[in-house]
């Protein structure tokens, strides 16, 4: 098999994501990590940030919310991502759809359960047409809205009884949930700043002009896997599988159907395509400053030839990332914004005093970027919380 060394995976991620070479447009940072993660919408904004030469926050507001090139929904993993519109079909189909099914039998099981009703998939059916006919009278409408006038999204279920992690949960969540991860709504634009996530719901064909086309799934996950390959790749068979949150039949079948083949990683075997194997050009040094989840550090489950060990600090219990300091494609170091606007840094790996001069200089650049903006990341992380502090 072809070797494939971590320092060539690292001048790829550079490149491809946009890092070490930036984009001219949102749409095609975007593109280039196959989508913003956005289960914090300021990772979206930040994202976008570190990988664009000239980034306001309008261009990300003309993007989403008025030319609509870009799409906000949820995807791999049941996580919501800001995706080229063009890719949203394929990734609603490989993914949303299976989510959508495990998710209305849950709920379904819950409802009889706790005996909210006695024929759950009625009730759930009667709940979606409801929204749906909401939103065609309204064009757009917050789950806070919709609760004040569909009885069924005011009810609340238990989880968890007798676990710390226990508690309640709304029904208007899951079924908003269960509605756009069948491609019936999409979240539009939030009340408040780009850092807030109380989004207005609307149906797709009135924000998109038209509904997301329908894909066969085996078709779609196959065109998941070789966009995965094209910006992420090589990476191996857990990468693909975890990123996608995909059966291990699933992904093996989708990387046999885009012609995938096997390379050596060094101590694994990883998966590349076909064309993609020879050697790619080094580019000149470069530093990023990422935001937490974002969908570089996000983009591998196997992720030890990149992270020069600092998981442990840079990453909650959970598995999500915190803030992250970047050189030639790997984490050195983390970072976090104080209560005065300071951007706070903490260096893990030693790095030359060139390095650490650019490093600064990210870091002063963003500092003035987000001017009197405040950012707590939703998940905290050891490193983040300790800087904050």
């Amino acid at each position: 098999m072809q070797r494939i060394t971590g320092a060539d995976r690292r001048v790829r991620l550079g490149i491809r994501h946009h890092l070490a070479c930036p984009a001219a447009h949102v749409e095609t940072a975007a593109s280039g990590v196959l989508g913003l993660h956005s289960s914090d919408p300021v990772s979206v904004y930040l994202g976008a940030q570190a990988r664009v030469g000239r980034f306001d926050a309008a261009d990300m507001e003309r993007a989403l919310y008025d030319d609509r090139t870009l799409v906000r929904m949820s995807g791999m993993r049941r996580t919501l991502f800001v995706v080229s519109r063009d890719f949203a079909a394929a990734m609603r189909c490989a993914s949303g759809r299976a989510h959508a099914t495990a998710e209305r039998r849950r709920l379904s099981g819950m409802l009889a359960d706790q005996d909210v009703t006695a024929n759950p998939e009625a009730w759930i059916t009667k709940a979606e047409s409801d929204v749906l006919t909401e939103l065609a009278a309204r064009g757009e409408a917050t789950a806070r809205e919709l609760r004040e006038v569909i009885p069924e999204l005011r009810e609340t279920l238990r989880f968890g009884e007798g676990k710390t992690w226990g508690g309640t949960m709304g029904v208007s969540t899951r079924i908003l949930f269960l509605l756009a991860a069948r491609g019936a709504i999409l979240r539009a634009r939030p009340l408040g700043s780009w850092i807030s996530s109380q989004y207005r719901w609307t149906p797709t064909r009135s924000w998109l002009g038209d509904d997301l086309p329908g894909l066969d799934p085996e078709r779609a996950r196959a065109q998941l896997a070789y966009r995965w390959l094209s910006q992420f790749g090589p990476g191996t068979f857990n990468d693909i599988k975890w990123w996608a949150g995909w059966s291990a039949r699933d992904a093996r079948s989708a990387l046999e159907a885009c012609d995938a083949v096997e390379v050596d990683l060094g101590e694994r075997t990883g998966w590349i395509l076909p064309d993609d194997i020879g050697p790619v050009e080094e580019s000149s040094d470069w530093v990023a400053l990422l935001p937490s989840l974002d969908s570089t550090v996000m983009g591998w489950k196997e992720r030890d030839w990149f992270m020069n060990g600092h998981d442990k600090q840079l990453f909650d219990r959970n598995g999500n990332a915190g803030p992250t300091v970047w050189w030639n494609g790997a984490v050195v170091g983390g970072w976090a914004q104080r209560g005065d606007g300071e951007i706070a840094l903490r260096i893990l790996t030693s790095v030359p005093t060139g390095i650490s001069e650019m490093i600064n200089a990210k870091a002063q650049r963003l500092h003035t970027w987000l001017d009197t903006t405040r950012i707590t990341p939703r998940f905290r992380t050891p490193l983040e919380h300790g800087l904050r502090s």
